[in-house]
């Protein structure tokens, strides 16, 4: 089977993955490299291909979407498949630069969890039975990985690329999936997607927000299983 390389959103590690790593892992190689060492998105794509089997399927969160595109600027033949979720292929706005500044110094002045926990996860999810426990986890997450981490992440986020043309010459089959009520990333950036790529469908897992492989972990795997499957 092919293996299959998933790149998880920013202050995310493979817990991000947890339910279709175990669900996948036990029929193909399955890796979830971290985005962690580098303040390009250039340079984070370079080494999740270091480190990736010579052909792979590729699915990226988020941020892990923005990596999966350069990588397929980089390396479009090692790439068999390719799955964005809840992602932008847009360059950065420039008043979400403008808040990048201050978040970035907060973080390094000690103040990351606030960060966290006032800025950015209260965008992440939506309103499930589940929503505490996840919100739980992203927090271990986020603070696990660390001030310097956040603030690399937001230097590579912040100085992206807009990806449109790479989504044009993409010939794989691609597979778009979006929380219905994902604010961060919403339904029309994945149409737009969906309409630059020749071959793509897009899929809406409802009941989820920007973080469907944990609020619909059961929908979410099963889209991704017949993606692969096909």
């Amino acid at each position: 089977m092919t293996p299959l390389v998933m790149l998880p959103g920013m202050m995310c590690d493979e817990r991000l993955f947890a339910p279709q790593v175990e669900a996948f892992n036990i029929e193909r190689e399955v890796q979830v490299p971290p985005l962690s060492n580098h303040s390009t998105i250039e340079d984070l794509a370079a080494n999740v291909l270091i480190n990736a089997p010579p052909k792979f399927a590729l699915a990226g969160l988020s941020m892990g979407g923005i990596v999966a595109m350069e990588i397929c600027a980089q390396a479009p033949a090692r790439v068999e498949k390719l799955a964005l979720m809840d992602t932008n292929p847009k360059a950065e706005l420039e008043e979400v630069k403008q808040q990048r500044e201050p978040q970035i110094k907060g973080a390094i002045l000690g103040d990351l969890h606030k960060i966290m926990r006032d800025e950015m996860k209260p965008k992440y999810l939506a309103d499930t039975s589940d929503k505490q426990n996840i919100y739980k986890i992203c927090m271990e997450m986020a603070l696990s990985l660390g001030a310097d981490v956040f603030v690399r992440q937001s230097q590579a986020l912040r100085d992206r690329k807009d990806q449109q043309e790479t989504l044009k010459g993409i010939n794989m089959p691609v597979l778009l999936i979006c929380g219905s009520e994902d604010t961060l990333c919403p339904i029309e950036r994945h149409q737009l997607m969906n309409s630059l790529i020749p071959n793509s469908t897009l899929k809406v897992v409802m009941g989820a927000g920007h973080l469907p492989t944990l609020e619909q972990p059961e929908k979410t795997t099963e889209i991704l299983r017949t993606w692969l499957m096909n």
